[in-house]
């Protein structure tokens, strides 16, 4: 049964898809989406981990970031648009070849995370990014690119279309019956094909810790193709329930959660997505704080957590051996593919050694806890050999 929503919650394009299949609607980054269908969380969760999943994702912010005018040239194309961006990120956009994806963070002044983001250099269009911010931080993220393009580009949204999320090792397979060239890309690699004649952006990425795809396409192709998809018995609907816990156990952060604007990349165990390039060049903002950082100058530390017990849920204290409160939970919940409770949350460094024997507060009661490392379900992304 799909709950009642607020008048003022945005709907994607699948949503009474949503609701025929059975969907819990809740809202969820001011959109109505699905937590879970009549299968429960549990089952969708270890469906995408054998199987295929599909979610909703229509919700984040894809867009398009293009120059004004284009030289012509490729290369020098590419990099007018990246000089357009990187002010505003600490990744090197720059060096993307053509078809490369990059995980990014939008910083403030203070080295504090805006946003994290996908950005991409598009093949076929060497003036143009692909960019996908995540829902609730969209509107302001836009602003800020956009202010940043002044006249030299312009930001094109796409969040009025539909983007699906096909994640699961059943997930290439399923893909090489729908576009089959799409096959062919690597993890973090995009390209744009067509399906049913209508251009659609493809990316072979994803938020599971699965091997994926991510598609994009005209709003009013979205019900054609989910329900395409659907009609392959090894795909299935995932609500936002399973999304949570598969991307906790794959020890990927999110924003809102695990990071904010207080919090840098090297506090959140992020500092592969400071480029080397920028580093050396300390051209991105809060370039002073996240260089001394990455120098050991930093007080906290993003760690995962094996909890003995309940789920220690966001809010929680950690506690150290003694119970004396050293950190608090970010993110936890119970990781259906290891049979135990994990979270993720931030601790002074002299606490964050794997094997660390701490505690955490659940319900006023200290139940053991074990720094480990992360991902705690390993990654089984596609990486094409060079």
């Amino acid at each position: 049964m799909a709950e009642a929503n607020s008048e003022d919650l945005k709907q994607t394009p699948l949503y009474e898809r949503h609701v025929t299949a059975g969907g819990r609607i809740v809202p969820f980054g001011g959109y109505a989406l699905p937590v879970q269908y009549p299968s429960g969380i549990m089952a969708e969760h270890k469906w995408t981990r054998e199987q295929a999943g599909l979610f909703d994702v229509s919700h984040m912010g894809p867009s398009f970031l293009s120059l004004n005018a284009p030289s012509g040239d490729p290369e020098a194309d590419h990099a007018a648009i990246a000089a357009v961006i990187e002010p505003l990120i600490c990744g090197d956009i720059a060096g993307l070849k053509p078809g490369q994806m990059r995980y990014t963070l939008l910083l403030n002044e203070k080295g504090g995370t805006i946003d994290d983001l996908m950005v991409g250099r598009l093949p076929d269009d060497p003036g143009t990014l692909y960019v996908v911010v995540n829902a609730g931080t969209k509107e302001n993220d836009f602003a800020l690119i956009a202010a940043g393009a002044g006249d030299k580009a312009t930001l094109r949204r796409a969040d009025d279309g539909g983007l699906l999320a096909l994640q699961g090792p059943e997930a290439v397979d399923v893909m090489a019956a729908l576009v089959p060239d799409a096959t062919q890309l690597g993890f973090m690699q995009v390209r744009e094909f067509e399906w049913n004649g209508v251009p659609i952006t493809i990316s072979r990425s994803g938020y599971t810790g699965e091997d994926g795809f991510e598609i994009l396409m005209p709003g009013h192709m979205a019900v054609a193709l989910w329900d395409e998809l659907l009609a392959d018995p090894r795909v299935k609907p995932i609500g936002l329930g399973a999304r949570d816990s598969l991307r906790l156990e794959a020890g990927l952060p999110l924003y809102g959660h695990d990071l904010d604007e207080t919090v840098s990349p090297i506090e959140a165990e992020l500092g592969f997505a400071v480029s080397k390039r920028r580093r050396e060049a300390a051209d991105f903002p809060g370039a002073t704080r996240i260089l001394a950082e990455r120098d050991g100058k930093l007080s906290r530390r993003r760690v995962g957590l094996i909890v003995g017990g309940a789920p220690a849920r966001e809010g929680a204290e950690i506690l150290d051996a003694s119970g004396a409160a050293i950190g608090v939970v970010t993110s936890g919940g119970f990781a259906p593919s290891l049979g135990k409770a994990i979270a993720l949350g931030f601790v002074p460094p002299d606490h964050a050694a794997i094997g660390n024997k701490l505690q955490v507060s659940v319900r006023g009661r200290a139940q053991p806890a074990e720094i480990v490392p992360t991902p705690f379900v390993p990654h089984r992304y596609f990486r094409k050999s060079a």
